[in-house]
């Protein structure tokens, strides 16, 4: 790999550092990241859609992540962006890295760093900037102006020393919001201190004002919750259909090849339904929080699942004793609190590596962490079946036990995989083989990467 000088600073992909007069400055890995693919391009404009393909290829964010890492990177190189000498917006398509004199050298050899690093973060730091900024950041946001001059005052904030903002910060006129700014912006600040909520003035309105926050930001959030929920129906048509086609097959059942169609169009809504209540209360977590992931993912999946399960348990037992007078206790909302939870935290140990954004990983990624998801879901189901909690197969073969209907009752099935009768096995087996495609349904859905405009909208200003 070459490092890259132009002007007073140095970029050395290799290591990893960008150097200002010897003087390292620190920028957040993605924003890094960003840097180097402009100053590789150098002399061409870059359509967003290439950046955000590059850059966030693992996660899917809004257009406003980019905007505050060019902003970011910026304010590093000492830029502006009204008359920029590093990184000119190109309109309605991206960005350019403008500067002439860029030289291309090897970077075997090595350079003497001056120790330390500056402290300051560009125009705003004077010899007391805090007070300022702190106005800055405290003002009530209008216009997305506003909100992108608070966010850069909270974000050089962090770089001149996040204990003393949060000292002088104190109780002043709009501190809730501003503390959660602050909080926010830690993430892409590298070296930034912690931000406490708890034990700390106003914490409710503080956290009111984050989830606020982090929700506008919220990127694909419609499009991933249809997206979990054609992929958790899928999974169940596909589920339903092999079933009755396995019904069908099975020696000495009484069942036509009409189950089929009926067992799938149950399975596809149980799965459509399952996966719009997991996959809205797991893009919600992974929206609002940023640490303790795992446990934020498990715990808004759970929620979602259960929601979902109690509304289709109360709707299905309602339903039953209106049409045809059978009265039984079908499950639900422990059941998709179980799914739920173990397919949030699949997903969650499946895309670790992800920040910044709603984990989207491709190709091979994508399949693993299907994989990982569809296990985590089957060992739950597993655990429901041993309970005695069976989902929508072992739920098929109650109500045709207490109807009519004896032509649907998995007997022949469980004679085919070896016993007598529907028992532990056949249900353990049907159970898990469920929830596994279910979480495999589920995550292919929730990765499904929605098309970007290739217009940008967003003001020039902002950018």
């Amino acid at each position: 790999m070459p490092r890259y000088r132009f002007s007073e600073f140095v970029l050395s992909p290799r290591r990893r550092l960008l150097l200002h007069d010897g003087r390292e400055q620190p920028l957040i890995p993605r924003y890094f990241d960003l840097l180097v693919f402009l100053v590789e391009r150098r002399g061409e404009a870059v359509h967003r859609r290439e950046i955000f393909d590059r850059v966030w290829s693992d996660v899917v964010v809004s257009d406003s992540a980019l905007s505050q890492a060019i902003r970011t990177i910026r304010r590093t190189l000492r830029d502006d962006s009204r008359d920029p000498r590093f990184v000119r917006t190109v309109s309605r398509h991206g960005y350019r890295f403008v500067f002439p004199d860029v030289i291309e050298e090897d970077d075997e050899g090595e350079w003497i760093e001056q120790p330390g690093r500056e402290a300051t973060g560009g125009p705003d730091a004077v010899q007391d900037p805090y007070d300022a900024l702190l106005d800055r950041l405290s003002r009530a946001a209008t216009t997305a102006a506003d909100e992108e001059d608070r966010r850069e005052a909270a974000e050089v904030l962090h770089t001149l020393g996040t204990a003393e903002a949060l000292r002088r910060l104190g109780t002043r006129p709009g501190h809730a919001g501003a503390r959660a700014l602050l909080r926010d912006a830690r993430w892409d600040v590298p070296h930034a201190g912690p931000v406490p909520i708890f034990g700390q003035p106003a914490p409710l309105a503080t956290t009111i004002e984050l989830v606020r926050l982090r929700l506008r930001r919220m990127a694909a959030g419609p499009a991933r919750w249809a997206g979990a929920s054609v992929g958790g129906g899928l999974a169940g048509v596909l589920g339903g259909a092999l079933g009755g086609l396995m019904l069908t097959a099975a020696p000495g059942t009484a069942a036509s090849l009409a189950v089929v169609p009926v067992l799938a169009v149950i399975g596809g809504c149980c799965g459509a339904a399952g996966g719009a209540g997991v996959g809205a209360g797991l893009s919600l977590a992974e929206s609002i929080v940023r640490s303790q992931r795992a446990v934020a993912l498990a715990g808004g999946a759970a929620l979602g699942g259960g929601v979902a399960g109690a509304a289709a348990q109360w709707l299905g037992r309602w339903s039953l004793a209106a049409l045809v007078g059978v009265d039984i206790m079908t499950g639900g909302t422990l059941e998709g609190l179980a799914l739920g939870g173990a397919a949030g935290f699949g997903f969650a140990v499946a895309t670790r590596h992800a920040d910044g954004g709603l984990a989207a990983p491709r190709g091979q990624r994508r399949v693993a962490t299907a994989a990982v998801t569809a296990a985590a879901c089957g060992l739950a189901a597993l655990g429901l079946a041993a309970a005695g909690r069976p989902l929508v197969g072992g739920t098929i073969h109650l109500i045709a036990q207490s109807s009519d209907a004896a032509q649907t009752t998995l007997t022949p099935l469980a004679r085919l995989l070896g016993e007598p009768e529907f028992g532990p096995v056949t249900a353990a087996m049907i159970s898990t083989a469920e929830g596994a495609l279910f979480g495999a349904g589920l995550a292919l859905g929730l990765t499904r990467r929605p098309r970007r405009s290739s217009r940008s909208h967003e003001p020039l200003r902002n950018c």
